[in-house]
C-alpha cells in the first residue's frame, strides 16, 4: 500500500495547496502556477494510463505491415528463374553480400516498425516531462525576487524594484509553498519511471528531481536565513 506513488494523493496534495495559497495569499501569481500544477497533474495522470497500455491500433497496423511485406517479399521470390549450376568462388561471394545487404535491410526495416509503439510512447511521455521542467523553472522564477534580506529594508527602492509588501511571515509561507510545489513536481516526473520504465524516459524523470532538489535548496537558504532574522 505504501511502496508505490498514488496519482491520487498527489492530485489531491497539489489542489490542497493550490487552497491553502489561496487563503494565505489571494493576491499572489503563485496561485495560478499551482492551478497550472494541478493541471498538468492531471493530464499527466491520464497520459500515463493511456501509455501504460498496448496501443491496438499501432500493433494491428504494423502487424498488418509486416504481414505483406513479407508476403512481397515471397512473391517476388517466386518470380525468380532458378538456374541450377555449379556457382564459382566470384558467384558465391556476389551472392553473399547481396543476401546480407537484404537480410541488414529486411531487419532494419522490421526493428523500425517493431519499435515504433514504443517510440510514439516515449517521444509522448519526454514532450510531458518537458513540461515539468518548464513549470519548475517558473516556479523558481517567482520566488526569484524574494529576498529575506529585503524585508523590512530602510533601502531606497528604486522604479524597477520588485514590490517587496509581504510581511515575514508571508513571506515564510511563500517560500514554503515554493518548496512544496517543487517536491511535487519531482514526485510527478518520479510516476513516469515508476510507470514507464525505459531508460530514456528514467533518465529524464531523474534530472527533472534533481533539478527540483537544486531548486529546493535555494528557497530553503532563503527560508533559513529568515528564520535567523
Amino acid at each position: 500500500m505504501y511502496t508505490e506513488l498514488s496519482f491520487k494523493e498527489i492530485i489531491s496534495t497539489i489542489s490542497k495547496l493550490e487552497h491553502r495559497i489561496k487563503e494565505r495569499l489571494p493576491n499572489s501569481d503563485i496561485v495560478n502556477v499551482c492551478n497550472e500544477l494541478y493541471n498538468i497533474a492531471d493530464n499527466t495522470q491520464h497520459q500515463i494510463a493511456t501509455l501504460s497500455k498496448p496501443n491496438q491500433w499501432v500493433r494491428i497496423s504494423v502487424t498488418a505491415i509486416v504481414i505483406i511485406f513479407i508476403a512481397v517479399l515471397f512473391y517476388t521470390i517466386s518470380l525468380f528463374e532458378w538456374e541450377y549450376s555449379k556457382p564459382n568462388l566470384a558467384e558465391i561471394i556476389q551472392i553473399t553480400e547481396a543476401l546480407i545487404n537484404d537480410i541488414l535491410l529486411v531487419g532494419a526495416a522490421l526493428f523500425f516498425l517493431v519499435t515504433l509503439e514504443l517510440r510514439l510512447k516515449r517521444k509522448s511521455a519526454l514532450k510531458a516531462l518537458h513540461k515539468l521542467r518548464s513549470i519548475a523553472h517558473i516556479v523558481d522564477m517567482h520566488q526569484l525576487t524574494k529576498d529575506p534580506s529585503m524585508l523590512n529594508s530602510n533601502q531606497k527602492q528604486t522604479k524597477n524594484s520588485p514590490a517587496r509588501d509581504m510581511t515575514e511571515f508571508e513571506l515564510q509561507r511563500y517560500l514554503d509553498y515554493c518548496s512544496e510545489m517543487f517536491s511535487l513536481i519531482g514526485k510527478i516526473a518520479a510516476l513516469f519511471s515508476e510507470k514507464l520504465p525505459e531508460p530514456e524516459i528514467v533518465s529524464a524523470a531523474n534530472d527533472i528531481e534533481s533539478l527540483c532538489t537544486g531548486l529546493s535548496r535555494k528557497v530553503w537558504q532563503k527560508m533559513f536565513f529568515l528564520k535567523r532574522k
